[in-house]
């Protein structure tokens, strides 16, 4: 059995890692969870799975859930033991704060596999002391790799430890790659939905409201990510996070527009086959693989039917609308320190966004000028990057004064 460790487990990803444990409770325990600020939804987490660490990156709302379990535990004796943690005690539950809460979660010696599924680049640092500790993890914050992927895939491989993609995308393509060798390899083929605003004009783009960029038409996500998707920059990351992930270079890595969202990626192999993986828009089968790997568990999620499809379709990505794709591809050629930028100001300016202070192409506006502000350079610790991400952010809220 598989103990856990989840980082962002309230979020999209979280909240369905967790199904997953409930359909197999043979397989997998949780350990620990961390939030960044949903005790609500975290409070009922505590109650069914039992975990033995939990940790808030708001330092006032931790402070809030241990008002919360005081009273709980008060109330303990009558109220029925949950079922999914028979064996764990009530509330025998210690409570942890801000940035070191969550590195105490990644490296609790009970957890065996770490999840990070939490959202931007706050992922970074517990990602790289659950390596130092030895910990697998499974991957779902793609900024993990996009602001220090050097130094993340370097740090994985000195210490042995496996990293596996959770993200459809990277999830199809570590499965295409299974049993192949690395010089076989032709190029990688991302597929992207095109978003809320695939079909709309640029001048109608330019005018949308961020309640219009949430409705992504095929995947149920957060926020911040369903904003990079209309914009996306969800797919710029991807392309900087693949190229760490399977250390392949920027011209081995194309994306086509796939708007059924069936064909979740490819890999184009040197004799000009295609391998790729399909399914139902469903997060659960990639979670699922990624906690079981190297095995597979039988599911009984929702199966594929091509009948009932019938067609399957691809366009190029049209980055007169969608500038930010190409950005990412540019701050990966730039190299270095860029990539940090460009995640670091698109944090800031989504953020923006969906607070109505800026317009959508406001968004690539401002990241193109921070990433000409920046003159990168080769970094080779975690503080240098945290600094660059420090940087960034500042330069931009003071650019949008």
């Amino acid at each position: 059995m598989k103990n856990l460790g989840i980082l962002g487990s309230t979020g999209s990803i979280g909240a369905q890692t967790l199904e997953v444990v409930r359909k197999n409770p043979d397989s997998y325990s949780v350990g620990a969870l961390a939030v960044m600020g949903n005790i609500k939804v975290l409070k009922e987490q505590i109650l069914e799975f039992r975990p033995k660490m939990v940790a808030v990156f708001d330092p006032d709302k931790a402070k809030l859930l241990k008002e919360e379990i005081i009273k709980l535990k008060a109330a303990a004796p009558r109220m029925k033991r949950k079922e999914s943690a028979p064996n764990q005690p009530l509330f025998a539950v210690e409570v942890l704060a801000g940035i070191e809460g969550l590195v105490a979660i990644a490296t609790a010696g009970e957890v065996d596999l770490v999840v990070n599924s939490v959202v931007g680049s706050v992922g970074l640092v517990p990602t790289l002391k659950a390596i130092d500790a030895g910990k697998d993890i499974a991957l779902a914050n793609k900024e993990t790799l996009v602001v220090a992927g050097e130094l993340v895939m370097k740090k994985a491989k000195e210490k042995g430890v496996q990293i596996t993609p959770i993200d459809s995308e990277h999830s199809a393509i570590f499965q295409c790659l299974q049993g192949e060798k690395k010089e076989s390899l032709e190029k990688i083929i991302l597929t992207a939905s095109g978003g809320p605003f695939r079909a709309w004009k640029k001048e109608e783009i330019a005018k949308a409201t961020f309640r219009e960029a949430l409705k992504h038409p095929n995947w149920d996500m957060g926020r911040k990510i369903s904003i990079d998707s209309a914009t996306m920059m969800n797919k710029g990351l991807e392309v900087i996070e693949a190229r760490w992930l399977f250390d392949v270079p920027a011209e081995k890595i194309e994306t086509v527009v796939h708007p059924e969202s069936i064909v979740h990626s490819m890999v184009e192999y040197v004799d000009s086959s295609v391998i790729a993986e399909l399914g139902v828009p469903d997060m659960k089968v990639p979670i699922q693989y990624a906690l079981s790997y190297p095995e597979r568990i039988k599911a009984d999620y929702e199966k594929l039917s091509l009948s009932k499809i019938k067609n399957l379709s691809f366009e190029e990505p049209d980055t007169q609308r969608f500038p930010c794709l190409k950005l990412a591809y540019d701050a990966l050629e730039a190299g270095g320190t860029m990539p940090a930028v460009m995640n670091g100001a698109n944090e800031v300016l989504v953020e923006a966004y969906l607070e109505e202070k800026i317009t959508f192409y406001d968004i690539p506006k401002y990241i193109e000028m921070a990433m000409k502000a920046h003159k990168p350079f080769d970094y080779t610790t975690m503080e240098e990057i945290l600094e660059v991400d420090r940087w960034v952010r500042d330069y931009v809220r003071n650019t949008l004064l």
